[in-house]
């Protein structure tokens, strides 16, 4: 596949902040994925969707660091040159796993430790940025609890106590405070009520583009997709079948597997 530079407000920066070189996951016989390769660039924002089964949950958790790939390579830029991931030492790849780059999970009990309070899920990923300081680090917490729109009057309260989108909101907290470059979300608004996945949405777009965090958005959705992503990836049964800009994508899909995809989205 032709790794093609996006045509966005960030196509200035000089190099890419992680390589896909034909990652592909192998369970026995059965695929997972297969030869995929892209450039990310730095603020750049990237859909990959399908339905149920195509690969792309599987392909996310491999450029995440959480599954080894059968073959190919996931190319991180972590500091002058780009790094395979998976030939860092475990310790160094875990702590780049909590700073460098997040994972907000469909399921955010996934992603939270629930027996720890909101500010204390808050305040753990700065710790493990280096900071000390107790009264900076609760209020970085309140400021972020605020940024999610949660109360800040419940920075002691545990996340079980919050319904299902205060959960999801408290994630993304956690999972964006140490400012990452890098953040991964599969199915970030699945599960949830129609008015919860617009206000989460909103929320979204809004820190992603003021933080200027480039991000990989897997999602079955093709109105999230449009609504978050510069750059859109079709899977189907583990293969890119289609990509370029989302809106290019969506308002003129050329292979059948995207134009089913679209139909069905305009007939529903």
């Amino acid at each position: 596949m032709t790794l093609v530079q996006p045509m966005t407000d960030f196509a200035i920066e000089p190099e890419p902040l992680l390589l896909s070189k034909s990652v592909s996951k192998m369970y026995g016989d059965r695929v997972g994925c297969l030869d995929v390769s892209f450039n990310l660039w730095p603020g750049e924002v990237l859909g990959i969707v399908g339905e149920s089964g195509s690969g792309k949950s599987t392909l996310l958790r491999c450029l995440a660091g959480i599954d080894t790939p059968t073959a190919g390579e996931v190319l991180f830029r972590h500091g002058a040159d780009p790094v395979n991931i998976f030939d860092l030492p475990e310790p160094t790849r875990r702590k780049m796993m909590r700073t460098e780059w997040g994972i907000v999970h469909q399921n955010p009990r996934d992603g939270l430790r629930m027996d720890v309070s909101a500010g204390g899920n808050v305040g753990e990923r700065l710790m493990d940025r280096g900071d000390r300081h107790y009264g900076k680090i609760r209020d970085a917490a309140l400021d972020w609890l605020g940024r999610v729109e949660i109360d800040g009057n419940r920075i002691d309260d545990r996340p079980r106590q919050f319904s299902g989108g205060m959960q999801q909101r408290l994630q993304i907290a956690r999972v964006l405070v140490p400012e990452p470059r890098l953040v991964f979300m599969d199915e970030p608004t699945g599960g949830l009520d129609v008015s919860v996945q617009a206000r989460l949405l909103d929320l979204l777009r809004v820190l992603v583009r003021d933080l200027g965090i480039a991000a990989i958005i897997v999602t079955h959705d093709l109105a999230v997709a449009r609504l978050l992503t510069d750059r859109l990836m079709v899977m189907k049964d583990g293969r890119v079948v289609e990509e370029g800009l989302t809106d290019q994508v969506l308002d003129d899909p050329h292979h059948a597997y995207t134009q089913l995809l679209t139909s069905a989205v305009l007939s529903a």
